[in-house]
């Protein structure tokens, strides 16, 4: 026990001392002479977290300091290991759920805002309430008044607004390759627990890498629950911020996308030419 002590105490002390470099799963084992299966069990068992996630709130806590300082944005993503800064948004990403009782109040007393965007992936519909974003839709056919439909059923008793917020131009901006960040990027969803914990899975696949549905239904603890996930990865709410097309068939096909498969194949494009 005291050796398995030892080798998390060097862990820790390796990440610490290369977390710009952003060193991998697999650097991290070797260090340890460990393989990274192996490594990842007893670094969660010792340390509470995996590794993947200690790091990131070394480079959060890291980047929070800096942009307290006043640092351009650029120099944040270089000084803390990223490679750009639409990766540091990535760490900024919180999921939020509603509670059964916001669930059940369908939105009562609250005011969402909606407004259509341009994006290298085509016009989006985004929709924003006091909490984050709620909704967020490539178009096909300039479906408009089809989103509006779709955002009233799933908030019946919400005043829609048809107007830009600021967080509608943070999104813009980030499309725009102008990344600027004025605090997380909240997400607001309403979804069954297990759909929710579906998606929270989804945003901790590292941009530009792919995992399968089994892979997914594995990180959420049903390793046969495979086309449950899939259904679950089918309701999502909001596209790209959660991302959904970082999952792939079994086989390696691109699968089926919401959004169609063209412009699934568009963001795997767009993400592997950024990291």
């Amino acid at each position: 026990m005291n050796s398995d002590y030892q080798r998390i105490a060097q862990a820790i002390e390796f990440i610490n001392a290369n977390a710009k470099q952003q060193p991998s799963l697999e650097n991290i084992a070797a260090h340890l002479h460990l393989s990274p299966f192996h490594f990842q069990r007893l670094f969660s068992q010792w340390a509470g977290v995996a590794p993947k996630k200690y790091l990131q709130i070394l480079t959060v806590d890291r980047a929070k300091q800096l942009l307290a300082q006043s640092k351009p944005l650029a120099e944040v993503s270089d000084s803390v290991g990223l490679s750009g800064s639409s990766r540091l948004h990535d760490h900024f990403v919180q999921l939020e759920a509603a509670s059964p009782g916001e669930f059940k109040a369908g939105g009562a007393g609250m005011e969402i805002r909606y407004s259509v965007i341009g994006g290298p992936f085509g016009d989006a519909f985004i929709a924003v309430t006091p909490r984050g974003i709620c909704k967020l839709s490539f178009l096909s056919n300039n479906n408009i008044e089809q989103q509006i439909v779709d955002l009233n059923a799933q908030w019946p008793a919400a005043k829609l607004v048809n107007q830009a917020s600021e967080t509608t131009q943070m999104v813009e901006a980030l499309f725009a390759g102008k990344q600027t960040i004025n605090g997380p990027l909240s997400l607001y969803v309403k979804g069954t627990n297990f759909q929710i914990n579906v998606w929270r899975a989804l945003l901790q696949i590292e941009p530009g890498c792919i995992n399968s549905y089994a892979q997914v239904a594995a990180a959420v603890g049903k390793p046969r629950a495979y086309r449950a996930v899939g259904t679950a990865i089918g309701s999502n709410q909001v596209a790209f911020f959660i991302p959904c097309h970082r999952v792939l068939q079994q086989s390696g096909q691109i699968g089926g996308y919401l959004w169609g498969e063209t412009r699934k194949h568009a963001i795997h494009a767009w993400e592997s030419a950024r990291y």
